[in-house]
């Protein structure tokens, strides 16, 4: 079938462009892939007879078997692939151009307190090669907010102590340098005297590894925490990036400038680091509440 066959072309050259001129992560990719697929099945394999309502009709078949913000990204998946296949010239009209996205209940980060952080990171044994280098991530991911994927993606190389610097690759493989505080360098450098003593190499290759020496996934990272987050009696759903939301939302507490936490995060947009503004509202609600005479 020809028409199955250029829909199939195009996918895999969509692939090659997210893999090398936008330098999407894999999971990104993965995500994209899956989505494509199951929307070009929906739309009958061809490029050429996808329309407006073929679009309609698929965002309606995910309605009540999918969450509103996974079909969200589904349709950001696909109005990015279309888009591309006009600038490419597969297509000569951008069938997603009038449709509209589904609202999406916006959450707000989860995120400990101060008390919560201070109980996780004290969870790990540091007496131990795992209990310090678990100690090491957690004071890393609060100290300088960065993703766990940049987090895993950390050599020695990366790690600056004479400056109090780590330079990390983020989304896009953009590259960016952040501060990180003399609590988490302790505890880099203990986990590091105990790396050499266990004949890991320590000049050179990922900062953290498993105990057979490889490169810690994100995955591996996510699992160890919840562990950490159940004996320290912190939420439940206190993930990695809850330390990433803790460090923005605690910067801004303190009064830190956010455009300050936007360049800190890696953020492309202002608007995304603006949520962290929802979380402190909290907190000035509750001085207003104190404050104001007729509050």
């Amino acid at each position: 079938m020809p028409s199955r066959s250029a829909s199939a072309d195009a996918l895999d050259a969509y692939t090659a462009h997210l893999r090398t001129e936008r330098h999407a992560s894999p999971h990104t990719i993965r995500a994209y892939c899956s989505d494509l697929r199951q929307f070009l099945d929906v739309a009958g394999g061809s490029l050429a007879r996808i329309r407006p309502d073929t679009i309609r009709h698929w965002l309606r078949t995910l309605d009540g078997s999918a969450q509103r913000s996974s079909i969200a990204r589904k349709l950001a998946a696909v109005r990015s692939f279309l888009r591309w296949c006009v600038e490419t010239g597969r297509l000569t009209v951008d069938p997603a151009g009038g449709i509209a996205t589904p609202k999406t209940r916006r959450t707000l980060p989860t995120h400990l307190t101060l008390d919560q952080v201070d109980r996780l990171l004290a969870t790990p044994d540091a007496a131990s090669l795992a209990g310090g280098r678990d100690r090491a991530i957690f004071e890393v991911l609060y100290s300088a907010g960065i993703r766990v994927s940049e987090l895993t993606g950390l050599d020695w190389a990366d790690v600056d102590t004479e400056a109090g610097v780590v330079r990390v690759l983020g989304k896009g493989r953009k590259e960016r340098v952040v501060p990180i505080g003399r609590p988490a360098l302790a505890a880099l450098a203990a986990y590091r005297a105990a790396c050499a003593g266990a004949g890991m190499p320590v000049q050179r290759g990922p900062v953290f590894r498993n105990l057979r020496g490889g490169r810690l996934t994100s995955r591996s990272v996510a699992r160890l925490m919840e562990r950490h987050v159940l004996a320290s009696g912190a939420p439940g759903k206190a993930t990695p990036h809850a330390l990433r939301h803790t460090f923005a939302t605690h910067l801004l507490g303190a009064g830190a400038d956010l455009r300050a936490i936007q360049e800190l995060l890696g953020h492309a947009s202002l608007s995304t680091t603006q949520r962290y503004t929802h979380v402190d509202l909290r907190r000035l609600m509750e001085a207003y509440d104190r404050a104001h005479p007729r509050a």
